[in-house]
């Protein structure tokens, strides 16, 4: 295929698109000297433009790889200033299977030595079937957050009766009386009274104890985490920090009452930036709660408690790319974009999070990435006039379009997808890719129309 001729041929395009920067966890990506996006694993190479043209699109690229070194990476980070500060506490990292429950991604991320999190029933039937299946062993634990229904508990104590190591987490007050019988180590959430840099900050929240519940509760045995959480997207380390000294100050007082009580788990949250500027990252972030739970730990004269963290959208987010043709184009009349950019998916479909939060999308072409450039809106392919993406009222450059298919990859796109998936418009969802060790395989076909149809009842027997 003839490529167009470059309007700037001393453009720095690479540096343009921020791929290769660990600062937006594009090291992984690059551009061919055709302009068009790749990805690199060791010595393998992917072509994003090839891959949507042979598998079609909508399309989902899982690069398993990008999970395993984002978590062993993690690890290296906490365990290095663990030794560094003489920290005497162990840390845990807990994936929270909410963030995405694939397969292709809690696998890789239980052999590079994650714990796991979940928070329902049926998440912890998905644990019970990898554990019967010798996925892992004994040794992982599985925190068990959200509202504990009569089933959910079943299977927790079922499993715990079993050899797992399986720990619940009370949530709310109806929760005390029956997990405090519980014969296993157990913890309690708290919600910290304090207010936090997040993208979803509330006056009120639903999940946890009140500090002072907390410290009231009933005595009970094996009492080993206390935990909060302040919610996802946390924009400042400092409010990461902040908590840290907030929910230290409780663990020493409800230390005093239940000496079993060794470990603090400080949840989910972590940011990443799809904004394109500077972040607060996973390096600077693990050095300053280790030194901070040293001198407080030291201060109060308690032993270091064991540290757990959930970062699942930093680790998952980066591993997976959306990529989508552009089928159609409109002109816009006085506005900051020239031109909508229908694409062949949906926003409301396949990027809920993004439809749903007003989350910044990371949007750069798959093709043509040296071409010529032009401020556009995108649109999804359903027939709602909200299926639509425009930065926030801004816009975003993407390549002209001048004849030749332009495809579009969406980066960071591994967290929440499926689970928050839907059929408006029964609309079929991306086909889903897997990119490891050189190969390609197909964890997802494109759905077809019938398939789609017999969700929504259509089996063939229309009277």
């Amino acid at each position: 295929m003839a490529k167009r001729k470059t309007k700037k041929q001393g453009k720095n395009w690479k540096k343009f698109w921020k791929l290769g920067t660990e600062e937006f966890n594009t090291q992984f990506l690059g551009m061919s000297k055709d302009g068009e996006l790749t990805a690199t694993e060791g010595h393998h190479i992917y072509n994003l433009h090839d891959l949507a043209r042979k598998y079609g699109t909508p399309l989902q690229v899982i690069f398993p790889f990008v999970l395993e070194d984002r978590l062993k990476d993690l690890i290296g980070y906490f365990q290095a200033y663990i030794k560094i500060y003489g920290y005497k506490g162990k840390f845990f990292y807990h994936y929270p299977m909410k963030v995405n429950q694939n397969r292709e991604f809690v696998l890789p991320l239980i052999s590079e030595g994650a714990n796991l999190e979940v928070t329902s029933a049926n998440e912890l039937w998905l644990v019970k079937k990898l554990w019967e299946g010798e996925r892992f062993n004994n040794k992982i634990r599985v925190l068990c957050n959200g509202p504990k229904t009569d089933q959910y508990l079943d299977l927790i104590e079922e499993l715990h009766g079993k050899g797992m190591n399986i720990v619940p987490i009370i949530e709310g007050p109806e929760e005390i009386e029956r997990i405090s019988k519980y014969k296993g180590d157990k913890g309690a959430r708290v919600d910290l009274s304090i207010k936090s840099d997040t993208r979803w900050d509330k006056k009120f929240d639903r999940f946890g104890l009140s500090e002072k519940d907390i410290l009231d509760l009933p005595k009970m045995k094996n009492l080993k985490i206390l935990h909060y959480h302040l919610g996802s997207q946390i924009k400042t380390q400092k409010s990461i920090l902040d908590a840290i000294k907030r929910g230290f100050g409780i663990y020493i007082e409800l230390q005093k009452k239940y000496p079993s009580l060794d470990t603090l788990d400080i949840g989910g949250g972590f940011g990443l930036s799809h904004e394109k500027k500077k972040f607060y990252t996973a390096k600077v972030v693990s050095s300053k709660i280790i030194k901070l739970l040293k001198n407080l730990s030291d201060k109060a004269q308690v032993k270091h408690p064991n540290l757990a963290i959930e970062w699942g959208w930093y680790i998952v987010d980066p591993a997976q790319i959306t990529i989508y043709k552009v089928i159609s184009k409109k002109y816009i009349e006085k506005a900051n974009a020239r031109a909508w950019y229908i694409i062949d998916g949906s926003f409301m479909n396949d990027l809920k999070d993004t439809w749903a939060v007003h989350r910044k999308l990371y949007v750069i072409p798959a093709n043509n990435m040296m071409s010529p450039l032009k401020r556009v809106w995108l649109a999804g392919s359903s027939c709602d006039s909200d299926d639509k993406y425009t930065a926030g009222g801004d816009y975003m450059l993407l390549p002209k379009i001048d004849g030749e298919d332009q495809y579009l990859a969406i980066l960071d796109t591994g967290a929440y997808q499926d689970s928050l998936a839907s059929h408006h418009c029964l609309l079929s969802l991306p086909a889903k890719i897997v990119a490891k060790d050189g190969e390609i395989k197909i964890a997802r076909k494109h759905e077809s129309a019938e398939s789609v149809g017999k969700l929504f009842g259509w089996n063939g027997d229309h009277k």
